[in-house]
């Protein structure tokens, strides 16, 4: 049963799209995806231009505080296609915690996470912007309980790979695997709570 007053949504937003609305910018918008989203949607926890996968939104104003501002943690999973080899001791760098740039020339240091090595799952659609399959190169699965701008990245930029390719696959238990690029899937709130793991009555 949908919610009376608010709707909620998993998009999975493709590459080079911003998770915007409008933009002063030429970019791609999220007006651009086919669907008729409600006045009053707006994404929660946005993903860069050029990353892609899971990205929620909502008419729902508390999820942003619920989601990310409370003291409850709340898993976040990549897949991630890293340039050059990948050996197992930069995996134990970044879970143990790699000091990235952060605001106003700072260094901060990641908490600890989970990553390991991955295969390309077969419901990824093939990207141009990967690294060809002859050239050296690595997918891993990464989890994460916080969001820094361009976290992830700056993570395996600190022990010497670049990302090619950052997707995030699920927030909890809302993922995309099921859900092709461009594709949105509307929820109802107990579906959409019950997914995240948040109650709203007792977490807010």
């Amino acid at each position: 049963m949908m919610d009376p007053e608010h709707r909620y949504f998993v998009l999975h937003k493709p590459h080079d799209m911003v998770s915007q609305f409008v933009s002063p910018d030429a970019v791609n918008l999220l007006t651009q995806i086919n669907f008729s989203f409600p006045d009053g949607t707006h994404a929660i926890g946005r993903l860069d231009k050029d990353s892609e996968g899971l990205l929620l939104l909502t008419t729902d104003k508390r999820v942003t505080n619920l989601l990310f501002n409370s003291a409850k943690l709340h898993k976040r999973t990549y897949l991630v296609q890293v340039r050059h080899f990948l050996p197992e001791e930069r995996l134990e760098k970044i879970r143990n915690g790699v000091g990235i740039s952060s605001t106003g020339g700072s260094t901060y240091i990641t908490r600890p996470c989970e990553v390991s090595y991955a295969e390309r799952p077969d419901w990824l659609t093939p990207g141009a912007w990967e690294v060809r399959p002859d050239l050296p190169h690595a997918w891993a699965s990464i989890t994460l309980t916080e969001g820094k701008f361009r976290q992830v990245r700056k993570m395996f930029d600190a022990v010497g790979n670049r990302v090619m390719r950052l997707v995030r696959v699920s927030i909890e238990d809302l993922d995309i695997t099921k859900l092709p690029p461009g594709e949105v899937k509307e929820l109802s709130a107990s579906e959409f709570f019950r997914g995240l793991h948040i109650d709203p009555d007792r977490d807010a």
